[in-house]
């Protein structure tokens, strides 16, 4: 087993640690944090395939979080403009959501920056180093799954 005071240890903690810092995952992206972002981006995709308005329930199952939580975060989205509530017709006590015209207008200046941020990275390290840490990346993710 290796040792956590070898020069590799230390560096891949050290590694670790830095990232953390960075923040990535916590960025806001066209000055929504990324829970946001999500429940605005699965509005906007619910809403492209259906043809219509979707339900709290329905985002909360997409997103495998809880209604109350959603209700939260549309609150916020609903008070900045982009997305809009609604009494279902056919059952008078569910709510539905839609999403506005600049709900769609943040989601796509979003959906860009979060593009032009992650293909930046790929440019950064090139085609190699990116299918590298890929590769790393999945291997990490399967070592700390299976140790649960």
């Amino acid at each position: 087993m290796a040792d956590l005071d070898s020069p590799t240890a230390q560096k891949l903690l050290n590694t670790f640690m830095q990232f953390k810092k960075t923040d990535w995952h916590d960025k806001k992206i066209a000055g929504y944090n990324p829970s946001e972002f999500k429940v605005l981006a699965v509005i906007k995709q619910g809403c492209n395939e259906k043809k219509r308005d979707m339900k709290v329930s329905e985002i909360s199952r997409k997103l495998h979080v809880t209604p109350p939580t959603v209700t939260q975060i549309i609150n916020i989205l609903e008070k900045d403009g982009l997305v809009e509530r609604s009494i279902d017709q056919d059952d008078r006590r569910a709510v539905r959501i839609n999403i506005t015209a600049k709900g769609e207008k943040v989601t796509s200046q979003a959906k860009n920056e979060f593009t032009e941020n992650f293909l930046g990275l790929i440019d950064y390290l090139g085609d190699k180093e990116s299918e590298q840490l890929a590769e790393l990346l999945s291997k990490v993710i399967e070592y700390y799954l299976s140790h649960k």
